[in-house]
């Protein structure tokens, strides 16, 4: 796979073939999903701002964070990261902490006043992670299905 190299082995999924290499990774996040749509989703996110940072060790994608830049009065401009994963098989190797400074790095670089995630209830062990990175619970956040 050929990608804008960033610090270490950090890329921007661009091609659709590298797009479609972090699907297994992002499917363990999201289970939801269907191969065959993922592509074309993407894209769609993609064209409102949406982008797929991944490591790679081995040869292989090992973690895959998909993240966005919003303003919002309460915060003015942040990152938004929809999705911070790392493949089940290679956890507590760093690659989550790589992953995620480069998150911040890239925050900081963009003039951003905050990082902001959602966390579903039942990962807990994600927000271990997440607190012992500085992260802090701000809120709540309500959902109302309508489909």
């Amino acid at each position: 796979m050929t990608s804008p190299a960033h610090p270490g082995d950090i890329h921007l999924a661009s091609s659709d073939e590298e797009i479609l290499a972090c699907f297994p990774v992002m499917r363990q996040l999201r289970p939801h999903l269907v191969e065959s749509q993922f592509l074309t989703r993407v894209r769609r996110q993609m064209a409102a701002g949406y982008r797929i940072a991944w490591l790679e060790a081995g040869g292989r994608v090992v973690a895959v964070a998909g993240y966005r830049f919003k303003e919002t009065l309460f915060l003015g401009r942040f990152m938004y990261v929809d999705d911070l994963v790392t493949d089940a098989e290679q956890r507590s190797r760093g690659h989550g902490q790589r992953l995620f400074a480069w998150l911040v790095d890239l925050a900081r670089r963009e003039d951003c006043s905050h990082l902001e995630l959602d966390s579903g209830m039942q990962r807990e062990d994600a927000h271990r992670f997440y607190l012992r990175h500085g992260m802090r619970v701000r809120s709540h956040h309500f959902s109302l299905p309508l489909q």
